[in-house]
């Protein structure tokens, strides 16, 4: 099997491997409410872009950086930082701009495809190297010159196909759970803002209003309705507190559906007890509390949790499930009262600012005889594509090498 530097491809044959705009083209004060989707590091995950937070532009200002359109088929690196993770851009997302702090590479189709080198690019060896010839101590730093450094296996182009339609099969059920996953969420949270926000519960046509909330309701701030918890950092300088058992949530682990289950670093029995987080159990609601503010999830198992967020964990009549939806619903107003001079914080005074109303016990029953069944169901799925995208990771290593033939 031959293989051939990036750099060498594309000389050869075409295709580019090109920095986002510098930041003298595009300034803070160019970002706008709508517009065309700019693509930052923060916003690739599992491979693509994730458009929840995703900043934009007005066309005008993109049309002045059409060099940096995305292509269906480019493939998007963070500069620095997570190095390891990249994104694959597909005809929906084709027409995003490439931001300031991304490379993009395409890769010449013809001879090197660029699904494959998406897949290759994922291979543990790989990331590997990018890391090793990365530039930085404190924080990694990737550039066209490295990244036309790597070396790739130039397979037949049938062959590179074959190999893109195994993995894609896998790929294509992972994007139908997910999106099964956002439709029930959907669904979950329209109900809550049908029930709790509009008023639009059942029996509220007979049920009085008074001084603005229905009969026996309570007015309280979400201080008072929910245990908020710290969490800590063990010493990263002792090994002996790191790469244990017990998952280990930070800011970066948060995700957009439900539940968190998968945690980017993990710590041992030792960790646990010399730092200030006490392992929270399932279903312990954690919000984001500096840098990226106000997202949140559910635990979907046991975890320790650092100092950049609270652990949640609701008083009676509330349970956790409704705490998760109440918080999602109000999570604006969270952000909206972060303080901080360097970057947005939320602290403990602020759920003393959150008004949080608090409906009788029936009602919140009823509700989650509604939902209960919808968050099994995103339990199993989140479960389903956890699996799916372990079963492929263990098999593109194989189909890369020739051990398993296709």
């Amino acid at each position: 099997m031959s293989t051939s530097t990036l750099g060498e491809i594309v000389n050869a044959w075409g295709g580019l491997i090109q920095t986002g705009p510098f930041g003298s083209q595009l300034h803070q004060h160019d970002y706008s409410e709508k517009g065309i989707p700019v693509v930052m590091p923060k916003d690739i995950r599992n491979g693509r872009v994730d458009e929840s937070s995703i900043a934009r532009i007005p066309e005008e200002k993109a049309s002045q950086l059409s060099r940096h359109f995305l292509k269906a088929g480019s493939i998007v690196f963070p500069r620095r930082g997570e190095i390891s993770k990249c994104a694959y851009i597909d005809e929906e997302q084709a027409g995003f701009i490439c931001g300031t702090g991304c490379i993009t590479i395409e890769p010449p189709e013809e001879k090197l495809r660029s699904k494959f080198l998406f897949y290759f690019l994922g291979l543990r060896q790989s990331v590997e190297w990018l890391e090793r010839n990365a530039v930085g101590t404190t924080m990694l730093n990737l550039n066209t010159k490295i990244l036309s450094g790597l070396k790739v296996p130039l397979l037949a182009p049938k062959k590179q196909d074959e190999i893109v339609e195994i993995l894609s099969a896998y790929d294509d059920l992972i994007e139908n759970n997910r999106r099964r996953i956002q439709l029930l969420e959907q669904a979950a949270r329209l109900l809550y803002k049908e029930w709790f926000v509009h008023l639009r519960f059942p029996g509220h046509e007979h049920t009085r209003i008074i001084d603005g909330v229905p009969e026996g309701w309570e007015r309280k701030t979400a201080f008072e309705v929910m245990d908020v918890l710290s969490g800590g950092t063990p010493k990263t300088t002792n090994p002996a507190f790191w790469n244990g058992d017990i998952p280990f949530f930070t800011p970066k682990d948060a995700t957009d559906f439900a539940y968190a289950y998968d945690t980017e670093k993990s710590i041992t029995e030792d960790g646990l007890r010399n730092c200030n987080s006490k392992l929270y159990p399932k279903d312990t609601v954690f919000i984001t509390a500096r840098g990226t503010v106000g997202k949140i999830n559910l635990a979907q198992r046991p975890m320790a949790m650092n100092q950049s967020c609270y652990a949640l964990i609701a008083y009676p009549p509330l349970n956790q499930q409704f705490l998760y939806f109440a918080l999602v619903e109000s999570v604006e107003q969270f952000r909206n009262r972060a303080v901080g001079a360097v970057f947005d914080a939320i602290i403990r005074d602020t759920f003393k600012l959150i008004p949080f109303i608090v409906p009788n016990e029936k009602l919140i029953k009823a509700f989650m005889e509604h939902v209960t069944p919808m968050l099994a169901q995103i339990d199993n799925l989140s479960s389903q594509i956890r699996n799916l995208r372990k079963a492929r990771d263990l098999l593109l290593p194989k189909l890369m090498t020739g051990e398993v033939a296709v």
